[in-house]
Parts: structure tokens; sequence; C-alpha cells
């Protein structure tokens, strides 16, 4: 059985790639959540990730412990964790490694925490060029391969890696483009990004780092967290 190390629900953004990837598609796994809290550390993760990150896939044979490395170790075994064409497949890994190493300005801007609204002080130049970029990208792969997802009829791991990001637009209330918010709509409504984000409100832990992350660029208009 496959295990899966990943962070608090609520703000982890990398641990939920792989996570709603194996959900989706069925994927057997075990599901170990380490929380962010003020004690933790970087050596209390190192004992299951190599680089004290998450998310960390443990299998019988080793560790894989990069969200991009466990979607290409997974597609080796499970065909559908990637399109079936040449093509299409080369845009969806194409895409999923532009969100992996880039969108830096959306990262900054528009730190995951699934439970609260946000209204932003400012729209700056460069988070306006990546959210341009997000109705660009999503657009295309809309069109040329037909949705409802980004590269056809099925959710593969393109989709999960953007995944987070349809979390980010609920949370700071961007505006996108009418195609955009449908996909937008269409990644909020699966089963297992609702069973995350309920998970997600009802974590008891705070993190002061990642709450002040999320709070320094704009104000709360809403905690929906249940958690103590």
């Amino acid at each position: 059985m496959l295990t899966l190390y990943i962070a608090n629900k609520n703000y982890s953004s990398w641990s939920l790639r792989p996570w709603v990837l194996m959900k989706a598609l069925d994927i057997p796994f075990q599901e170990r959540l380490v929380p962010f809290t003020a004690n933790s550390n970087w050596e209390e993760f190192r004992r299951f990730s190599p680089s004290g990150k998450v998310p960390a896939l443990v299998t019988e044979n080793g560790t894989i412990w990069d969200s991009l490395a466990i979607a290409e170790f997974l597609a080796e075994e499970h065909s559908r964790v990637w399109p079936q064409e040449q093509m299409t497949r080369a845009w969806a890994r194409s895409a999923a490694a532009e969100m992996h190493s880039g969108f830096f300005a959306l990262r900054e801007h528009c730190s995951m925490s699934c439970g609260v609204r946000i209204r932003l002080h400012d729209w700056v130049p460069p988070l306006l060029r990546d959210i341009a970029r997000l109705n660009e990208l999503w657009g295309e792969g809309l069109q040329r391969f037909g949705g409802p997802f980004l590269a056809g009829a099925e959710f593969t791991a393109v989709d999960a890696f953007f995944s987070p990001v349809a979390f980010r637009v609920q949370t700071y209330g961007i505006t996108l483009s009418a195609p955009a918010q449908a996909y937008v709509d269409q990644l909020l409504a699966l089963p297992a990004m609702q069973q995350w984000y309920q998970e997600a409100l009802k974590e008891p832990w705070r993190d002061e780092e990642h709450e002040h992350d999320c709070l320094r660029r704009g104000v709360l208009t809403a905690d929906l967290r249940t958690g103590a």
C-alpha cells in the first residue's frame, strides 16, 4: 500500500496535488497528515521526506518527495494519470510543469487557505499577468481538447496541478474569464475536492506563519473554519 504524507489541508497546496489525483483516479493509498504547527520543524518532516517537505509518497521500494515526480511515478502503473494521445499528453505535461515552476506572483499574493475569504488590498501587475496567463492557458486547453477538464473529458494530472488554484480563486475572489471560471467550478465540484475542503474546514490547527502570509495582502472577510 502506498502511503502519502501531507500537511494541513487548509494550507498545503503542494500536498493537494497528489492527494486529489489519487482520490479522483481511485488509486489506493494511506494518508498520513503531519500538520504545520508552532512546534513543527524541518527535522520532524525529514523523518519521512528527504527534503523535509511535503508531499512525500512512501512505497515499499523507496520514497518520492516531489509532487511532479509522484505523478510520473503513478503514471508508470496507472494509464489514466496523463492523457493517452501523445500531443495531448505533451501539452498536459507542459501546462503542469508551468504550474510547478511558475505563477510566482499568484503564490506570493494569494497563499492557499481554503477556509477563509480575503479581499486583496491591491491587484499588482505581476498578479494580473499570472491571472491573464491562467485565462489564456486554461482557455487553450478547454477549446483545444473539448473540456470539461484541461486535456479533455477526463480528470488527469494537469487538473490535479491546478486544483490548488481553484481554491485560491474561491478564497480571494479572483475574476476570471467565463471558460476559466467554469473550469474552476468543475474542479471545486469534484467529490475529491469537496472531501479535501470539508476536512480542511474541520482542522483544529492554526499556523501563525501561514495565517500571517494569507492576511498580509488583504482583509479577512470571512472565516468558515469550524475547527477549534
